[in-house]
């Protein structure tokens, strides 16, 4: 927890340099593919996944240490050899866990999030779920168990596999010749996650595309089939928390209104997409018919609105890292200490997202949280130990909530008001 938090305090500078510099690489070349709002949507999911993680907040119910302890048949002794067999398994791994979030309705509510921006770019990569709180997928491992791969490898080779994933998040790369054969490119990444018909379903690969080949689930990228990006069940929203939840609580609706009890169970274990006849025929949902004429979600928003948006973003940023560079610390104040600054971040990027949905009480929410924030600074003396590194931290984010709060109101008064948001026409015919 505290080693994978150290590790993000130096991965989060590097994804949000590359992110702006694919955003002025687009605006040079003439080929944008970067919105501001959808941008920050995507920023702020991974801040919320990333503090799910560093507070661990998911059970294991079977430990990929008790694999290796039951089932153990060959110890492998190379060093190099275990870091191999172990980046080799959790591809493996990730191709069956990818696959079967695409395949079963129960297990898309844990990727949706991943797949839920209308844009392709490196952002849009950094959208994770915080909706898995039970990992079931260790038996996916036995390979590496199989050689006794050491439970620490796997700890050191994770991160590195998940970060190696970012790169092809972008459509200003193309087909990369013989590598295509190998790895999995922004060319097969991008059929991935296009909601084309002819793509959809396809290359569940994370590093190495040969599963995919091998499986069954290979699909190139056609220059005539330009991929068009989302879900066919559009989220409309920015706020990566109801994106989250959004389709379990679809699955929980319908298997309450169903009227045949086999239904009500198999809903969830049936094909992504299935819902009971009489489910859809009295609470329709709306989906994309035609991919290449449809309309983007979006929302006005000001230069005024926009220069407050990443002054947001830049203070979350900040205060997440506060956390991850101090998980120790906080802890011995009391590990409920963790838990609530969780809970602050929580609450930043849900406030944040719901202003820019234009939800009509969002800045009172935002307000509340500033000054709960000021209570608390005000009763400990400090924000979580802060006075042990500097004690400007304290009244700086005194000023910095008070700003906010002022800042909001503000905004919320003179921007234009829109609860539905406004959407981008999209025309790729």
């Amino acid at each position: 927890m505290e080693t994978y938090g150290k590790i993000l305090i130096i991965a989060m500078p590097l994804f949000l340099l590359l992110v702006l510099f694919e955003k002025w690489y687009g605006w040079r070349k003439g080929f944008d593919t970067v919105r501001t709002l959808d941008m920050v949507s995507s920023l702020s999911s991974g801040i919320t996944n990333s503090t799910k993680d560093v507070l661990g907040l998911s059970l294991a119910i079977i430990s990929y240490g008790w694999l290796v302890e039951h089932m153990t048949i060959y110890q492998v002794q190379s060093s190099w050899l275990l870091y191999v067999i172990a980046f080799l398994a959790l591809d493996f791994s990730g191709y069956w866990v990818h696959r079967l979030a695409h395949s079963v309705n129960f297990f898309w509510n844990n990727h949706i999030v991943h797949h839920s921006s209308e844009e392709y770019n490196l952002a849009c990569a950094l959208r994770q779920s915080i909706s898995v709180y039970f990992r079931i997928y260790a038996f996916l491992l036995i390979p590496a168990a199989l050689f006794g791969v050491p439970q620490q490898v796997i700890a050191v080779v994770a991160p590195l596999h998940l970060f190696a994933q970012f790169w092809y998040h972008t459509q200003h790369i193309n087909k990369m010749g013989f590598l295509e054969y190998i790895i999995v490119t922004p060319s097969h990444h991008r059929v991935h996650h296009a909601i084309n018909p002819e793509y959809l379903d396809k290359n569940y690969g994370q590093i190495f595309i040969f599963w995919d080949r091998w499986f069954g689930t290979y699909q190139e990228e056609v220059a005539s089939i330009p991929a068009v990006y989302g879900v066919t069940r559009p989220v409309r929203t920015w706020n990566p928390i109801k994106i989250n939840f959004m389709h379990m609580w679809l699955l929980v609706k319908d298997a309450w209104h169903a009227k045949s009890w086999k239904d009500k169970f198999r809903v969830w274990f049936m094909p992504l997409g299935w819902r009971p006849a009489d489910v859809v025929e009295k609470y329709p949902v709306y989906k994309i018919q035609d991919v290449y004429h449809f309309e983007k979600y979006d929302t006005p928003a000001s230069k005024g609105m926009q220069a407050y948006l990443w002054a947001q973003l830049v203070s979350m940023l900040l205060l997440v890292s506060y956390l991850f560079a101090n998980v120790a610390m906080i802890k011995q104040l009391g590990l409920e200490n963790l838990f609530i600054y969780g809970g602050f971040i929580f609450i930043q990027v849900y406030a944040l997202t719901e202003f820019m949905d234009r939800t009509k009480y969002a800045w009172m929410l935002e307000t509340v949280k500033n000054f709960a924030c000021i209570a608390f600074i005000a009763e400990k003396g400090d924000w979580f130990g802060s006075n042990t590194i500097a004690s400007f931290i304290a009244p700086t984010l005194i000023g910095y909530f008070v700003l906010s709060s002022i800042a909001v109101y503000y905004l919320s008064k003179t921007e234009q008001q829109n609860n539905t948001g406004k959407n981008a026409k999209v025309n790729l015919a």
